[in-house]
């Protein structure tokens, strides 16, 4: 079992950057990929980045390649996500994930419960 807690979201205007946190607790934190995924009002969870359990490996959706940069750092058990150029239609409930490598929910075994990210025009 793995429990993760995400924090770092609050409202932003456009253009600025934040960086949110991902906490993880029990089994070995460095066996796992770790995925940001989001989810906007009215709209399906979707992919945003993800990193190998080693780290030497990430990905990105179209919509954030470029912005978003996805870290971890095993001996403190965190990973990170740190958004740069945010756009309003950044706004959204942003969610950790710990599991398989994918870019699908599906690939996911264990989530935060989100923090809430708004971005201001």
């Amino acid at each position: 079992q793995v429990q993760l807690a995400e924090s770092g979201g609050k409202l932003m205007q456009a253009g600025g950057s934040l960086r949110l946190s991902c906490a993880a607790s029990g089994r070995p934190f460095s066996s796992y990929t770790m995925g940001w995924f989001r989810q906007a009002p009215g709209k399906e969870r979707e992919f945003v980045a993800a990193i190998s359990s080693g780290g030497g490996s990430t990905d990105y959706a179209d919509s954030v390649k470029g912005r978003f940069t996805i870290s971890r750092d095993s001996a403190k058990k965190l990973a990170y996500l740190q958004m740069n150029s945010l756009k309003p239609e950044d706004t959204a409930v942003y969610y950790c994930a710990a599991g398989n490598w994918g870019i699908s929910p599906i690939d996911y075994s264990y989530w935060g419960h989100g923090t809430q990210v708004t971005v201001s025009s």
